[in-house]
């Protein structure tokens, strides 16, 4: 195993520590927790939003802290989730009086780990309403999940939910809004390489120097197929025809497209695959809105892709389109 580390033990605690050394404007750690919080937070009468999950996947989670986005992350070991008891302080650190909104992505322990400390919030008297994303369409149940993995389509709920969360939305206002972008953003991914956890010291899986695996999911789950690695207009048709004949469409809607890197895939190589997928929704009568081409939601070092689309209307557009001060999306 090569990874720039100092102790396999230490990698959270000691990357969070960075990133607030990195970002002392903008972000603050709560003591003797994983949280990273806003600098100003809890903001008064402003719904709170938290995220988080399993470390490994940076930028996300702390990277989307920040004016216009999440008010606090809460990071868990390397893809593992926070405890209840480090969710619930970060709910408290943002609750300014007008409740506090979870974004969760569908794994089986963040499910269970951050519901529960919505009920020690609620016990407490604080608001708290949530939304699970599972816009994986590769697979319907996996080793971490029951239905669809939550994967890089999560950074579209917290950017448009954020925004309406600035804009003075009340939590019901919030809610409905993130309801609205999970049912319409799908997304599948695939592997080049497998990654290292730190502390394991060897890959979590196998793959061939030929190989590829398509519908991976970002903790190493097994995908829907392995096969012999093609050409990247041929791994962007796949994807995108897959999260297509999810999506049901007719032609004419709009779409903003992520294409997410898993940790080692070069820039070069992303926009290869987006050039392919901005062809083929346009040959199908479909228009891009906007396009996200780099690393949102990554797999430590594994090489690979993901694709999402999201269908966008009028209150989604004017939402991506708002200001965001987060270190990882700035607008």
């Amino acid at each position: 195993m090569k990874k720039i580390v100092n102790d396999p033990n230490k990698v959270v605690e000691e990357m969070l520590q960075g990133f607030v050394a990195a970002h002392p404007d903008d972000v603050k750690q709560l003591p003797g927790t994983t949280v990273i919080a806003r600098k100003d937070a809890p903001v008064s009468n402003k719904v709170g939003l938290v995220s988080g999950g399993g470390s490994g996947h940076e930028p996300a989670h702390a990277g989307y802290v920040g004016e216009g986005m999440l008010d606090a992350a809460v990071a868990g070991e390397v893809f593992t989730s926070p405890t209840p008891d480090q969710v619930f302080e970060a709910i408290k650190a943002v609750d300014g009086g007008s409740g506090v909104f979870l974004v969760i992505k569908n794994y089986t322990g963040d499910v269970m780990n951050f519901e529960m400390a919505a009920e020690m919030a609620e016990a407490e008297g604080i608001k708290v309403q949530q939304v699970v994303v599972n816009d994986d369409v590769a697979v319907e149940d996996s080793s971490f999940t029951t239905g669809r993995r939550g994967i890089a389509g999560t950074i579209f709920v917290h950017k448009i939910a954020g925004a309406k969360a600035a804009q003075g939305a009340s939590l019901d206002e919030v809610k409905a809004v993130a309801d609205k972008v999970v049912a319409n953003v799908r997304s599948i991914g695939m592997a080049l390489t497998p990654c290292t956890v730190p502390a394991a010291g060897e890959p979590s899986f196998v793959l061939e120097e030929d190989e590829m695996e398509v519908g991976i999911g970002i903790h190493g789950e097994p995908g829907i197929e392995r096969k012999k690695i093609t050409s990247a207009d041929d791994i962007a048709t796949e994807l995108t025809e897959k999260v297509l004949d999810d999506m049901n469409l007719t032609g004419g809607e709009e779409i903003a497209v992520m294409v997410n890197g898993l940790g080692a895939t070069p820039e070069m190589e992303l926009y290869i695959v987006n050039r392919k997928v901005n062809e083929l929704l346009s040959d199908k009568g479909i228009k891009i809105y906007d396009s996200f081409v780099g690393e949102y939601m990554t797999s430590l070092e594994m090489a690979g892709c993901s694709v999402t689309l999201l269908k966008v209307d009028q209150e989604l557009k004017k939402l991506l389109e708002a200001d965001s001060k987060a270190p990882a999306f700035r607008r």
